[in-house]
């Protein structure tokens, strides 16, 4: 399939913001170029691009419910925005490179002056 795991790594962005404006556009993606069966996409992530699943969750959108899951490369620091449907298809809607894990802001401890 030509379209599959094409990746584009544009550095002129900044890569949480390409993934959020990703996101929202996640139902009209369906029909993409960037889709293939489940197994197929797994397999490459995890075979070309070192990739492993990190978190994921449900996701509602046009009354179906499908899969989100972010796959990354501890190695390369790679990631890959995934949306599988209920029939198995999965979709890539975003890649990057550079991922970074957030730490909790923690409020010091005692009464602020």
């Amino acid at each position: 399939m030509p379209g599959v795991l094409a990746r584009s790594h544009c550095r002129s962005v900044h890569p949480m913001i390409r993934l959020l404006a990703l996101l929202a556009m996640t139902p009209s993606l369906a029909w993409a170029s960037n889709c293939a069966s489940r197994a197929h996409v797994i397999k490459k992530l995890k075979e070309t691009y070192s990739e492993e699943l990190r978190f994921g969750g449900l996701q509602k959108s046009r009354g179906m419910q499908s899969v989100m899951e972010v796959w990354v490369s501890r190695e390369t620091g790679s990631y890959t925005v995934l949306v599988t449907q209920p029939n198995g298809i999965s979709c890539i809607v975003a890649v990057g490179t550079d991922f970074f894990e957030a730490s909790p802001v923690k409020k010091p401890a005692g009464n602020p002056l």
